[in-house]
């Protein structure tokens, strides 16, 4: 290749990775006049609805894949519990709080002398 001229691999990819920056758009929610008017109420300083919107839905999505990925790590810890044998009946695990709530309650009950 010569020095400087990119190989038609390379301006391929660039341009496949321009192209897929693109934005999209996102179907348009109809809400009651009462939310709309909650929403505006309740934007920054030169946010727009749409703005807003984009965050929720941004934030939505997070909040989405953190609990997804929350509940593989447990199915897989469980998986791997069960796998070894090592794992505590849930039982035993509520046992020692609940002891500590009943402790809790009778100190409680005890009127002060």
């Amino acid at each position: 290749m010569i020095a400087g001229l990119e190989s038609n691999a390379n301006m391929r990819r660039k341009w496949t990775a321009l192209v897929s920056m693109k934005s999209a758009t996102l179907p348009s929610v109809h809400v009651e006049p009462e939310l709309r008017a909650e929403v505006e109420s309740l934007l920054g300083d030169g946010e727009t609805v749409s703005e807003f919107v984009e965050a929720s839905v941004r934030a939505t999505v997070l909040r989405r894949r953190q609990q997804a990925e929350f509940i593989a790590r447990g199915l897989c810890s469980l998986n791997d519990a069960r796998q070894t044998g090592d794992c505590v009946d849930a039982d035993t695990v509520v046992q020692g709080p609940q002891r500590k709530l009943e402790a809790a309650r009778a100190r409680k009950a005890v009127p002060p002398r």
